[in-house]
């Protein structure tokens, strides 16, 4: 299949490993500061920090793939993200500041691994050459990289944890993404590309109004903002209805399954499909499954109605992308993809602390209603995309 090509899996296997990194530390960081003493919040604020920083840096992460390629993005991505597992690293040797230590390696790993992903896209998006089921196919498949990083680094940092501590832990997943700079050498190099204009706050605002953009991300951030929801309140509704921690991981491992299935899938049918199609039967799919979620009580029903979001969540993704492309100019696609980036970073920073505050004074199922009814609503604006198909 030529959207299989020699490149494409040089970026996939480039962000798995970025990624593998960014995913392990991330749950070893946390574990670090709990066996430490720290309180439960302390974790949240970890947590955030990994999706916060990014946010900051989006924009800086577009401009420069739109400018260098992929090349000179991967090898700063990669050195950021050395740096930040490096100091998790030094976090197991200095007590003392080792809050600090985990936070500012919460940050670099965030922003590393962003910058990553954002020259990834673009350049991923050049391989198709602009056919619209080629489009889809690519970034079906660069989407399975996310999936598995998100098995890869968390189970790595736990079973190390076990065998050789914390230390050992944080030395192997910095290793990984030095293998990122050995696959880059499969993607072609582009011509610096010498900016026409200074960009500045008003070439952004004018990428924003593009016609079709502000749908698009509105969109991108409703089914977003519901992946969080689910990820945050499956496991409150596990614990409260007494499921034992395996039933609980096996409910989220199924949604994973599912996002990773749809996307093998979606490279066989992408001559058949249409973006405003898919977004909005996934938006009708979402919000009938997520007001259906607070009435079902057993694991395994839990567990239909996680596949069920998982291939309604794991389809936006690729036709977001595709839709993208098609809306803004190619010398901007960089920008396009960072600004996409930022809302579905804000979400993963702002949303679950959001959620924790609403969940403890309306309930579990209040939150999964209110969200059901706006994904639901939602759904016209895909709709509407089709007027520009």
């Amino acid at each position: 299949m030529a959207s299989f090509s020699r490149p494409l899996l040089a970026l996939i296997v480039g962000q798995v490993c970025l990624h593998s990194c960014m995913s392990g530390i991330r749950v070893a960081g946390p574990l670090l500061a709990l066996r430490s003493g720290q309180p439960a919040w302390v974790v949240g604020v970890l947590l955030g920090l990994f999706a916060a920083a990014p946010v900051l840096s989006s924009m800086y992460a577009g401009r420069l793939a739109d400018r260098h390629g992929y090349h000179r993005p991967a090898r700063l991505a990669v050195g950021l993200t050395v740096a930040g597992g490096g100091l998790a690293i030094l976090s197991t040797w200095f007590a003392d500041v080792q809050l600090v230590l985990l936070g500012l390696a919460a940050c670099l790993c965030g922003v590393g691994t962003n910058l990553g992903l954002i020259a990834n896209q673009r350049t991923a998006g050049r391989l198709a050459d602009g056919d619209r089921a080629a489009l889809t196919r690519v970034f079906s498949w660069l989407g399975l990289a996310p999936a598995v990083s998100n098995v890869i680094g968390p189970v790595m940092a736990g079973a190390l944890i076990d065998l050789s501590g914390f230390r050992g832990a944080f030395i192997a997943l910095t290793l990984l993404p030095l293998a990122t700079l050995w696959s880059s050498r499969q993607v072609p190099k582009e011509t610096p590309v010498v900016p026409k204009s200074a960009p500045g706050k008003r070439a952004t605002w004018d990428l924003f109004v593009t016609p079709g953009m502000p749908r698009l991300l509105f969109i991108n951030f409703l089914m977003s903002s519901s992946w969080d929801l689910h990820s945050f309140i499956v496991p409150v509704i596990g614990h409260e209805r007494g499921y034992s921690a395996s039933a609980i991981g096996l409910i989220l491992g199924v949604f994973a399954a599912a996002v990773a299935g749809v996307r093998v899938i979606i490279p066989f049918m992408s001559h058949r499909l249409r973006e405003h199609q898919v977004l909005a039967s996934a938006m009708v799919l979402t919000a009938l499954v997520l007001c259906i979620y607070p009435w079902v009580h057993s694991a395994w029903l839990m567990g239909l109605c996680a596949a069920a979001l998982g291939l309604a969540l794991g389809a936006v993704n690729p036709m977001v992308m595709t839709a993208l492309h098609h809306l803004t100019p190619s010398e901007r696609h960089g920008e396009a993809i960072a600004l996409r980036s930022m809302t579905v970073n804000a979400s993963s920073a702002l949303m679950p602390l959001l959620f924790g505050a609403l969940g403890a004074a309306v309930g579990a199922s209040t939150l999964f209603w209110v969200m059901g009814a706006a994904v639901g609503v939602g759904s016209w604006q895909a709709r509407l995309m089709g007027g520009r198909a």
